[in-house]
């Protein structure tokens, strides 16, 4: 077995300190907008959909203004579903297949549903392809009381102020190249631990929730997204990211005790989605279908 290289900044065994932290800041280049990209978009009028501002990011001088659509018409009388993407900035399908969703397809749900959509959560993250924040946080281990992240505490808070209950919840990721040659060594190193090999499954997978298990809502959103992209076999010991494979595409993590995004609205039907836009077997433009289709099937699932 090759051993692998050390990851540049820190020193083996020891987690960071501030200046590993300022080292890790200073390598983060500014290599796309969220302005053009996503807030544009969201700020574009549209019918049936109203744009809410709910935070800022403020990191150093710079700031980034949070947006969310909310459908019209909002009332208890329908169910409601929470779209995110974006949790993870690094992840384009997520919050191009979130817009993808509000554009193409959200049209035949409206007045069926309340749709709250938040297609990128993490601006700064989005704008350096990075996994963490400003402060090398993970935000989708941080949803939790009092969190470090303020990504994930204006999202909470969000969630919270538009009250429940929720139906449903769909969180779209994607699992990458770079998570094996960047992200899952920078976190070893940030935490002093070593770094272990592993593998990227070459497919869409869902992360459903161990304490409340959804498998006809999974299999649902499979079933969709098969139209669309291949689905990720099991590895030779069942697996997909080392944790049991339950049904085909289908792993599960205990979402709230995990501080994952997919665990703050406490609906009866939550996934996250986890494409792999590096596969030779699909296309950029697949995987933001693809996303969009795990949306639509969700929602479809919650009306039926």
């Amino acid at each position: 077995m090759t051993t692998p290289t050390p990851y540049p900044i820190g020193t083996p065994g020891q987690p960071w300190g501030q200046a590993e932290l300022a080292a890790w800041r200073a390598r983060q280049r500014c290599r796309r907008s969220y302005a053009d990209d996503v807030l544009a978009q969201l700020l574009r009028p549209r019918a049936g959909w109203d744009c809410l501002h709910y935070g800022e990011l403020a990191y150093g001088s710079g700031r980034w203004p949070l947006h969310a659509l909310r459908s019209q018409g909002w009332s208890e009388r329908l169910p409601s579903v929470l779209v995110t993407g974006g949790v993870h900035g690094y992840e384009t399908s997520g919050v191009l297949g979130a817009l993808r969703f509000v554009d193409a397809h959200a049209g035949a749900y409206l007045r069926r549903a309340n749709l709250l959509v938040v297609p990128c959560v993490s601006p700064w993250g989005y704008e350096r392809v990075q996994r963490w924040n400003h402060d090398a946080i993970d935000p989708n281990r941080s949803f939790r009381p009092g969190s470090p992240a303020q990504e994930s505490a204006a999202l909470m808070a969000l969630v919270a102020r538009l009250g429940g209950p929720w139906a449903a919840h769909i969180d779209l990721h994607e699992t990458t190249d770079s998570d094996e040659d960047e992200f899952r060594p920078a976190l070893a190193a940030r935490d002093g631990k070593p770094f272990v090999p592993g593998s990227v499954p070459d497919g869409f997978y869902l992360v459903d929730d161990t304490e409340h298990p959804a498998p006809a809502f999974q299999q649902a959103i499979i079933d969709a997204v098969a139209r669309v992209t291949h689905i990720a076999p099991a590895d030779a010991q069942g697996r997909i990211i080392g944790s049991p494979v339950v049904a085909p595409g289908v792993i599960r993590y205990a979402l709230k005790a995990l501080g994952l995004c997919a665990g703050i609205t406490g609906a009866r039907c939550v996934s996250t989605t986890e494409v792999y836009p590096d596969s030779a077997r699909t296309t950029a433009q697949e995987c933001n279908a693809a996303q969009a289709a795990a949306v639509c099937a969700a929602v479809d699932y919650v009306l039926a």
